[in-house]
C-alpha cells in the first residue's frame, strides 16, 4: 500500500486534471521509480504511457492499484485485481456506505472481493495517499501540486479534504510531511492500521491524526501503544461529540459517560496530545520535530518585557508546565549584572540589552546552566527582525544553544519568513505567540513522561458468580463486597420488627431505604429516609417507605426495606464502571451523591486500573481538596478510595457486567476506610 514497486490505475485518464488523471501525472512528475500501469479500455496510451484494456491484460500483477471508476465497475475491478495477485487497493470511488443502506451493501461486496484473495483496501470514498520520498502519489488532491518539503511528520486522516488541508498547512508552516494517508469510509483498513504502520516506519518520527470516530477501540489502543513504545509522539484532532446512549446502562455513571470523555482518557493513557485546533496541532508537530521530550519538563523565560513574562507565566500555569524560580545565588549574580533586572523567572533583562547584547547571552546562559530548565522561551518581539539588533542577538543566543543542544529553545519574535528561516537554520524554534509556544512545549514533557512508562502488565481479574438478573441493592453490595468494595453494616428487612432489630444492633441513627431491583434511583420517589434516631422513627419509616413504593412505583418489585448504619464525617464519592461501546469497560470516579451529574467532576480510565492509576484519577478531580483536608476538614482515607476503585474496575471486566456503580461511597477519615452506602449492578 505504501511502498509498492508497481501500481495500476483503473480508470486512468489522459486529462491530468481529472480524478483518474491526477495521480498518474503526479507519479510521473514526482519520479516514482516503479512500474505505472494505466488501465483504460478506450485508449492505447494515457499521458504518454501504454494503456491496458483491463486488469487481465496487465503484464504483471501490480503491488498496488488505484480504483477510480464508479459503482459496480469498482467492485468488479477489486475482484479482478485481487484474483490477479494485487495486494493493496486505493479506492477513490464514492457512493458506498456514506450514501445509505444500498451503498453499505455494495461496500461489503467490495471488501469481500478483496478478502477472498488477500487484498487490503483503503477507502472507498478516499482521497488517496502518498509516500513522498518514493515519488509515490496515488492521490487526486490538488494540494500536492505545490510540491513537498522533506520532514518527519506523518499524517493519517479519516477525512480526505481535511487531511490534505493539514498537509498543505504544514508545508506552509515549513513542516515536512513525507507520508499522508486518507482512509475514507474505512471499509477495511482503519486509521489505527496506518498509525501503527507509521509507528514502525523510518519515514515518520511524529504522527498527526484526524478522526471523526473510532471504529475499533482495541485496534486503536494497540496502535497508540505501538507509537508510544517506538517513542513517536501522536498529535490528534478528534471532532464530534456523542453520548454513549441510554441503552448502554441507566446508572449515573452511564448517563455522564460519553465516547468523547472516554476518548480523552484513552488518549491521556497513551500520552497522545489532543489538539483542539489545526493551529495547535501544527504547533505541537512543529516543536516535536526536534525530538526532544524532557521528563520532568520545566520552563524558563528570558524576556525584555515584564508584561510578556506575566502572560507566559499565566499560560504555563494553565498548561501545567512548572516554572521554578532561579536559584538564589544565580539571581544575585544576575542582579549584580543588571541591578534593575527581575531575575526570578520569568527573568526580565530589561532594555539594558540595547546597550550591551552580551547581557542577553549572560542571562540566557544562566537560565540554562544555573536554572537547568529543559524548555526555554526567549521573548524579544521585533528585535528578531531588526537590522541593528538581530545580528548581535543571534550571535549571543546561538552560543547558548550550541552549548545546550538538549534543550528546547524557542524564540517568541516577530520576523519575516526569510528571517524566521535563518533563526530556524541556527537550530531555534520560532513562534510569534508565546502562549501557543507554552502549549506546544508542555506537550513535549508529557510525551517524554509517557515514553518512560512501562507497559501494562498482566492482570488477574478473577471470576465471581453473578445472578441471572440484575440484583437489588443489598445483593449488589454483597457481590461488590466479595469483589473488594466493602459496604456499610446493613440488613434487608421484611417487617417493621426486623427493621427495629437491625437498628438496635447497628446503633442509632440509621438510614432506611426501599429495597427493589426495579428502582435504581430511590431518592426520586422519596425512597430514602435519614437520621432515624429511635425505634418509633424506624417503625414509622418502614411504613412510610412501603406506602410510597406502592403509590409512586406500583409496578416495581418491592422486597422490603434496607436498614443501614448511618455513616458520619465522611466525604461522599461515586465510583463506577460502564461498558463503552468502543473501548469496553471504563472506570469512573467523581464527587458522589446527586452532585455527580450537576458538577460532572469525574475522571475516566480503561479497566482495569491498579491502585496507583486509581490514585492518579482521584487526584485529577477538581474536588480533590475535599478529600485532602480543605478548610480544616480531616483528611479522608484516599488510599481506601483507590483500593475500592481498583477493585470495582476489576469487577467491571466480568463479561456480563454492563455497568456497576457505588454512589455514594462514604470515604471516612484517614485510616478508617471507605464504605459503599448504595450500589447498582446492571447485567447482560
Amino acid at each position: 500500500m505504501l511502498r509498492p514497486r508497481s501500481i495500476a490505475i483503473i480508470g486512468a485518464s489522459d486529462d491530468p486534471t481529472r480524478i483518474g488523471g491526477r495521480p498518474l501525472s503526479y507519479l510521473k512528475t514526482r519520479g516514482f521509480a516503479g512500474a505505472i500501469l494505466p488501465v483504460n479500455p478506450n485508449r492505447a496510451t494515457v499521458q504518454g504511457l501504454p494503456a491496458f484494456r483491463d486488469v487481465a491484460s496487465l503484464p504483471q500483477a501490480p503491488d498496488a492499484a488505484i480504483i477510480a471508476i464508479p459503482g459496480e465497475g469498482a467492485i468488479a475491478a477489486a475482484e479482478s485485481l485481487a484474483a490477479r495477485g494485487c495486494k493493496a487497493a486505493i479506492t477513490f470511488t464514492a457512493g458506498f456506505a456514506e450514501v445509505g443502506p444500498e451503498g453499505a451493501a455494495m461496500q461489503e461486496r467490495l471488501v469481500a472481493a478483496g478478502r477472498r484473495h488477500g487484498m487490503r483496501i483503503v477507502g472507498p470514498n478516499c482521497l488517496g495517499l502518498f509516500n513522498a520520498p518514493l515519488g509515490y502519489f496515488p492521490i487526486f488532491s490538488a494540494s500536492v501540486e505545490q510540491g513537498w518539503i522533506p520532514g518527519v511528520v506523518g499524517i493519517a486522516s479519516q477525512s480526505g479534504a481535511y487531511g490534505s488541508h493539514l498537509f498543505a498547512a504544514a508545508r506552509a508552516r515549513g513542516i515536512g510531511v513525507p507520508v499522508l494517508v486518507t482512509t475514507g469510509n474505512e471499509a477495511d483498513l482503519h486509521l489505527a492500521d496506518f498509525i501503527e504502520w507509521m509507528a514502525a516506519a523510518d519515514e515518520v518520527k511524529v504522527i498527526a491524526a484526524y478522526a471523526e470516530g473510532i471504529r475499533d477501540g482495541a485496534r486503536f489502543v494497540q496502535a497508540l501503544e505501538a507509537a508510544r513504545l517506538a517513542r513517536k509522539p501522536v498529535v490528534m484532532m478528534k471532532v464530534g461529540r456523542s453520548a454513549v446512549g441510554e441503552a448502554a446502562a441507566q446508572s449515573h455513571t452511564a448517563s455522564i459517560a460519553g465516547d468523547d470523555r472516554v476518548l480523552d482518557a484513552v488518549l491521556e493513557e497513551f500520552g497522545v496530545h489532543r489538539a483542539r485546533t489545526t493551529e495547535e496541532l501544527l504547533d505541537v508537530c512543529y516543536v516535536a520535530q526536534k525530538r526532544i521530550y524532557p521528563v520532568g519538563n520545566t520552563l524558563g523565560v528570558v524576556t525584555i518585557s515584564g508584561g510578556a513574562g506575566v502572560l507566559i507565566a499565566d499560560a504555563a500555569e494553565a498548561a501545567g508546565l512548572p516554572m521554578p524560580e532561579m536559584p538564589l545565588d544565580a539571581q544575585a549574580r544576575l542582579k549584580a549584572l543588571v541591578p534593575f533586572s527581575s531575575p526570578r523567572n520569568p527573568v526580565d533583562c530589561t532594555a539594558q540589552a540595547f546597550n550591551d547584547m552580551k547581557v542577553v547571552g549572560a542571562f540566557a546562559e544562566s537560565m540554562a546552566t544555573d536554572g537547568g530548565y529543559t524548555s526555554l522561551i526567549a521573548f524579544f518581539t521585533a528585535w528578531g527582525d531588526s537590522p541593528s539588533m538581530t545580528p548581535p542577538l543571534r550571535a549571543e543566543l546561538k552560543q547558548v544553544l550550541d552549548r545546550h543542544p538538549d534543550r528546547l529553545f524557542l524564540l517568541s519574535i516577530l520576523a519575516s519568513p526569510e528571517r524566521t528561516r535563518e533563526w530556524e537554520a541556527d537550530g531555534f524554534l520560532v513562534m510569534e505567540d508565546p502562549t501557543r509556544a507554552v502549549v506546544a512545549l508542555s506537550a513535549m514533557g508529557r510525551f517524554g513522561e509517557s515514553f518512560e512508562r512501562l507497559p501494562r502488565s498482566g492482570w488477574e481479574v478473577g471470576h465471581l458468580d453473578l445472578p441471572a438478573q440484575a440484583p437489588d441493592e443489598a445483593e449488589a453490595k454483597r457481590i461488590l463486597a466479595e469483589a473488594g468494595v466493602p459496604s456499610v453494616p446493613e440488613r434487608a428487612c421484611r417487617s417493621a420488627d426486623e427493621a427495629v432489630a437491625a437498628a438496635l444492633e447497628f446503633g442509632f441513627p440509621v438510614v432506611a431505604k426501599i429495597l427493589s431491583p426495579d428502582i435504581l434511583h430511590k431518592n426520586e420517589i422519596g425512597g430514602v429516609l435519614l437520621n432515624l434516631a429511635d425505634e418509633g422513627a424506624v417503625r414509622d419509616g418502614f411504613a412510610t417507605l412501603m406506602a410510597r413504593a406502592a403509590e409512586r412505583a406500583p409496578d416495581a418489585r418491592i422486597e422490603g426495606v434496607l436498614v443501614a448504619k448511618q455513616v458520619r464525617d465522611a466525604v461522599e464519592m461515586a465510583i463506577g464502571v460502564v461498558r463503552d461501546p468502543v473501548f469496553g469497560p471504563v472506570a469512573m470516579v467523581g464527587l458522589g451523591g446527586v452532585f455527580i451529574e450537576v458538577f460532572r467532576d469525574v475522571a475516566f480510565r480503561r479497566c482495569p486500573v491498579d491502585e496507583d492509576e486509581a490514585l492518579a484519577m482521584i487526584r485529577a478531580l477538581r474536588g480533590f481538596p475535599l478529600l485532602d483536608g480543605a478548610r480544616g476538614r480531616p483528611k479522608a482515607d484516599v488510599p481506601a478510595l483507590a483500593r475500592a476503585l481498583a477493585a470495582l474496575s476489576r469487577f467491571g471486566m466480568q463479561k456480563r457486567v454492563l455497568s456497576a456503580e457505588v454512589n455514594p461511597l462514604m470515604v471516612l477519615p484517614e485510616g478508617q476506610g471507605a464504605l459503599a452506602a448504595d450500589a447498582v449492578i446492571e447485567l447482560d
